[in-house]
């Protein structure tokens, strides 16, 4: 292993608090779903669960307010009806009608029904709030929603308390990723649209180390790259205004989701003015940005290229009609600042395809010294697709730059591999998790062969740093394996006449019992008919 690496990077455990009621939460509200498909249904659920959330934050402000002993009491009934004396805290102002306990007290209400009731408070809402507008779900009094579950629903989400020391951020933001979660497994490849593991995402961001500039996402679904960004932020003792997040989603709901999963915890995000496909209308188109993460869609064949001939982007060559990995990948290195990384997960078939121009467009990264490390990851971590994949790691300048006050060392002609793919624990019968230990000892090894004082040292069967001309003589194929050592075999001691006379024996033994099975099973056959 890497010896004398600098202190371990600490990754914050997954915080317990809200695993007490998510699960059975997330069991009760799916009975209620009935015959709703999946994808209808995550819009009823995540917009009543952040309705919930800032309608619980406004109470919060409110009771702060009521119970100040150094407001007047001539002041203290206008300020609780005073918008700024929550807008001021960062708390949404919620009317009267919006708010929770108007909508569970009228839950039953047939006229107007509790969706309308709903969809008045969500545009309302929006009206007060400029930030939410065109953001929140307001299609509730549908006809085919049935208005009796969708008031159990209200009932049901009355229970939630949004409680923690961060004004329940922390809570509710989990909540929201395990619902996140639970849908992409409900709604099968469709989830992969906006849902990528978290534990991949923890990975991308302990090894970048996204601290101070600007973080840029060009697909950035329902925001789980900037809302880990900002909890290593946070779990590091640094500042949320340390960094400046820049994002884009193409599908409309998920850039919604998007804007709820941010605001919900008061994470401020330019995601552009509307969604967009950040190939044919990129929304920050002079973003340099000082890191980027990124899960772009997997083997994408219907983007659009014939309609991007010649773009500014492809400086490495133009991306195949058929696959957009290399789209993604010069989109990406094109928004990079000039001291910029990048890491970013791709389907394997980036490290070795050869066709359609692919192989020659690797190759011109790798000559360009771009690449700085290639993680393998274990299948099955993503509940919506077994396509394996792997984390692409570019840096636009290998020969110095500085992350964490710490000096990075000129990594020019060397490339770092890393094949993960034996590590991880089932978290269910189909689906595997990287724990935190795994992404701590990942991240770890990266940063030791990176860092100029890192005393970084190949890891047989795990990490191996490679110089380009290896890579050039394997024809520019990045697959890890080919580069990572086999762990070198434990030797058991056992002297070698003896271990083959102790084999030979089993296999006398077992040749034996075998003989006497096939007579056996000869002799049954002959009893009826089919022996020879």
């Amino acid at each position: 292993m890497a010896r004398g690496r600098p202190k371990k990077v600490r990754i914050e455990p997954e915080n317990s608090s809200s695993r007490a009621f998510e699960a059975p939460l997330w069991a009760a509200a799916d009975k209620l779903r009935g015959n709703m498909d999946a994808a209808e249904y995550k819009h009823v659920a995540l917009g009543l669960i952040f309705l919930k959330y800032i309608s619980d934050r406004f109470n919060e402000r409110r009771n702060e307010i009521a119970s100040d002993q150094t407001i007047p009491d001539v002041l203290r009934d206008e300020l609780l009806e005073e918008k700024d004396s929550y807008t001021a805290e960062s708390v949404f102002w919620v009317p009267e009608h919006a708010r929770w306990e108007y909508l569970k007290e009228n839950a039953t209400s047939t006229k107007p029904t509790i969706g309308e009731l709903i969809d008045t408070a969500m545009l309302s809402i929006e009206n007060e709030n400029p930030t939410l507008k065109g953001v929140l779900t307001k299609n509730y009094a549908r006809p085919e929603l049935d208005q009796t579950k969708l008031a159990e629903v209200v009932k049901l989400f009355s229970d939630l308390a949004f409680r923690d020391e961060h004004h329940g951020q922390d809570v509710l933001g989990r909540v929201y990723e395990y619902f996140l979660g639970q849908f992409a497994i409900a709604e099968g490849k469709r989830g992969g649209q906006y849902y990528t593991a978290g534990c991949v995402v923890r990975l991308l961001v302990a090894m970048i180390e996204p601290f101070k500039g600007r973080v840029y996402d060009p697909c950035c679904g329902s925001g789980g790259m900037f809302v880990q960004s900002e909890q290593f932020i946070e779990a590091h003792e640094g500042g949320r205004n340390d960094i400046s997040i820049y994002g884009q989603e193409s599908n409309a709901t998920t850039w919604r989701l998007a804007k709820m999963n941010l605001a919900i915890r008061g994470i401020e995000a330019n995601l552009g003015s509307k969604w967009a496909d950040s190939f044919h209308e990129d929304m920050h188109p002079s973003i340099k940005a000082d890191y980027v993460l990124a899960n772009p869609p997997f083997n994408q064949s219907d983007w659009g290229q014939d309609k991007l001939q010649g773009d500014a982007r492809w400086q490495f060559g133009t991306p195949p009609a058929g696959n957009a990995n290399f789209g993604w990948v010069q989109h990406i290195y094109h928004h990079l600042a000039p001291h910029g990384i990048a890491g970013f997960v791709l389907a394997n078939g980036s490290l070795s395809s050869q066709q359609s121009g692919e192989g020659e467009i690797r190759q011109r990264l790798i000559e360009k010294d771009v690449i700085d490390c290639i993680v393998a990851l274990p299948g099955q971590l993503f509940s919506t697709t077994q396509i394996p994949v792997c984390l692409w790691f570019v840096a636009r300048d290998k020969s110095n730059g500085i992350v964490k006050d710490k000096k990075l060392r000129d990594r020019r002609g060397d490339v770092l591999f890393i094949d993960a793919r034996n590590m991880g624990t089932m978290k269910t019968r189909t689906l595997k998790k990287l724990t935190d230990e795994d992404v701590a000892f990942i991240a770890d090894t990266y940063h030791a062969w990176r860092e100029k004082n890192g005393q970084y040292e190949d890891v047989p069967g795990f990490a191996k740093s490679v110089k380009i001309n290896d890579i050039a003589a394997k024809r520019f194929v990045l697959t890890p394996g080919m580069y990572v050592e086999q762990a070198a075999q434990e030797d058991d001691a056992e002297p070698f006449a003896d271990k083959m006379a102790r084999l030979t024996m089993t296999l006398k033994t077992q040749t034996e019992r075998g003989d006497v099975l096939d007579l056996e099973i000869r002799s049954q056959l002959k009893k009826v008919g089919y022996g020879w």
